[in-house]
């Protein structure tokens, strides 16, 4: 049982490790998770925590109702997925002023691409700008932003941006 657990732990540290950019203060930080259930499968590959989940390492956050943890065939971690009526991902970046903080009903964390999708009523905060849209795309190294309006299985929402100008 000791082996599941140290498997659930791991699963999560590296996604959280990668998307905090390298960072050595938060890569090396506990991974925290609080979550009323976890389902893991060796097999499959997958991490499940469902119930209020709340994962934090370092200034590193991903909530939801469910989060789910996926490894690739080579054994790595390739996917963090949070759902729920508001899922929540918080990114401080080593020498970024300000946190980027992102919320969803879906939101998809691909590790290897270092790219995070926010999916039906999404929302991205970078310090005081704000784009909200069906979809955001963030590409965390290119500093890259891509908002759609189009939703599977759900009315378009209007991509809305607001910039503050530069001081």
């Amino acid at each position: 049982m000791k082996a599941f657990i140290y498997t659930a732990l791991f699963a999560l540290a590296v996604p959280l490790s990668a998307l905090a950019q390298n960072s050595s203060s938060q890569g090396q930080a506990p991974v925290e998770v609080e979550a009323d259930r976890l389902d893991l499968d060796q097999r499959a590959g997958t991490a499940v925590y469902t119930g209020d989940v709340n994962i934090r390492q370092g200034e590193m956050q991903l909530r939801g109702e469910r989060v789910e943890i996926e490894r690739n065939e080579a054994g790595e971690l390739s996917r963090a997925t949070s759902t729920g009526e508001r899922a929540y991902l918080r990114h401080q970046a080593e020498g970024q002023e300000g946190p980027t903080e992102g919320w969803a009903r879906r939101i998809i964390y691909h590790v290897a691409e270092r790219r995070v999708e926010l999916i039906d009523q999404a929302e991205l905060t970078q310090q005081e700008d704000t784009f909200t849209g069906g979809r955001l795309e963030y590409f965390i190294d290119r500093e890259v932003i891509q908002a759609r309006s189009d939703v599977e299985g759900s009315e378009p929402q209007r991509i809305r941006m607001t910039l503050q100008p530069e001081q």
